[in-house]
């Protein structure tokens, strides 16, 4: 009996070391040999399995090869964890170490952080790219505002030209807002366009916004293709205009105090991992784009492309929006946007 009881000791023995050299192996194949993987957190308003949604989990695990496992991002996608405000305050306070930011919707902690959202400050890929990438006024005020308020910018992803949805009628003209409701982001900018063709905007959360569109507390809403699409939100709005009034984009986003917690090949990998990120989500965004059309569509989603000349009408409407902002986001800074998008207009 004592044998017996000696050998199955013996066995168990080997078991658990068995066990801890498999774990420990496993921990040296993710470079964290000692189990101290530092665990992030990273929040979203964009829908499951969106482009966004695919670009952040790109990031996370492109983050965790180039550091050797030694940071582990969760993401946390659809609103989880907050509303872009909401988001933003806690990278700010530190309590977040990472976002996907639309920092368009929080003008309520920084008005700048709405000024890429001026009306047609460009009308194809071509000019948004020269504008909204590379060392212009917009992605410089974006990086300074976002930094004032201890934010850190890796890097940018594409948000698409934004349209509008709404459930009352077919809008191909100025005249046609008059009597809709529709939602916007907190932005100036977007809210003065849309109270400059005759509708009623009001700001709601984007985490809010189904239900507010099911509830017909709002007729309509002013997003991109993409978003309207995986957001469900043409279930109930089954008119969609084309009117590309305003090119968006969001912030690869981190907490400052996170960022400089961290080693400086730490803060390289993630630098070059945002780098590549956002590369392949504007790719991705751009590619899908014109299928989500025929998606719409086929979900009887009447989807209306306007004229140049229809263009036109409300370009001049958005326009005189810019001059009625100056108080907002400084003359100086519209005057520079503007030389800005003047050399670019013949660019296609």
């Amino acid at each position: 009996m004592r044998k017996t009881r000696i050998i199955l000791i013996t066995i168990i023995a080997m078991i658990g070391f068995l066990l801890v050299g498999c774990g420990n192996a496993s921990n040296e194949a993710s470079g964290d040999s000692d189990g101290s993987a530092k665990k992030f957190r990273l929040g979203m308003v964009a829908a499951q399995n969106s482009v966004q949604h695919q670009a952040a989990e790109k990031f996370a695990k492109l983050v965790k090869e180039k550091t050797n496992g030694s940071i582990d991002i969760a993401v946390f996608p659809a609103g989880q964890i907050g509303s872009d405000e909401s988001l933003g305050q806690d990278l700010s306070r530190g309590t977040l170490e990472f976002a996907f930011l639309n920092q368009g919707s929080m003008s309520g902690m920084d008005k700048l952080f709405d000024f890429h959202y001026l009306p047609y400050i460009v009308s194809n890929y071509a000019q948004a790219d020269k504008l909204f990438y590379g060392d212009g006024i917009i992605p410089q005020t974006m990086t300074e505002t976002l930094a004032k308020h201890g934010i850190k910018a890796l890097g940018w992803y594409e948000l698409e030209f934004r349209a509008l949805s709404n459930s009352k009628k077919t809008v191909t003209t100025p005249e046609d807002f008059k009597g809709l409701k529709l939602r916007v982001p907190g932005s100036q900018a977007i809210m003065g366009f849309f109270n400059g063709v005759g509708a009623q905007a009001v700001t709601i959360a984007m985490p809010e916004l189904y239900t507010a569109l099911q509830q017909g507390t709002v007729d309509g809403q002013d997003n991109g293709l993409l978003i309207t699409y995986d957001n469900k939100l043409h279930e109930t709005n089954q008119y969609y205009t084309r009117l590309n009034h305003v090119f968006a984009t969001g912030t690869i986003a981190m907490s400052d105090k996170t960022f400089e917690s961290l080693s400086e090949d730490e803060q390289k990998a993630l630098k070059e991992a945002a780098k590549e990120t956002q590369e392949w989500e504007i790719a991705e965004q751009r590619d899908v784009t014109e299928s989500y059309v025929e998606k719409m569509k086929e979900e009887g989603v009447e989807v209306t492309e306007l004229t140049p000349e229809q263009i036109a009408v409300f370009q001049e409407i958005g326009v005189k929006v810019w001059e009625d902002l100056y108080d907002t986001y400084g003359q100086d800074r519209i005057e520079k946007l503007k030389e800005e998008v003047e050399a670019v207009k013949d660019v296609k």
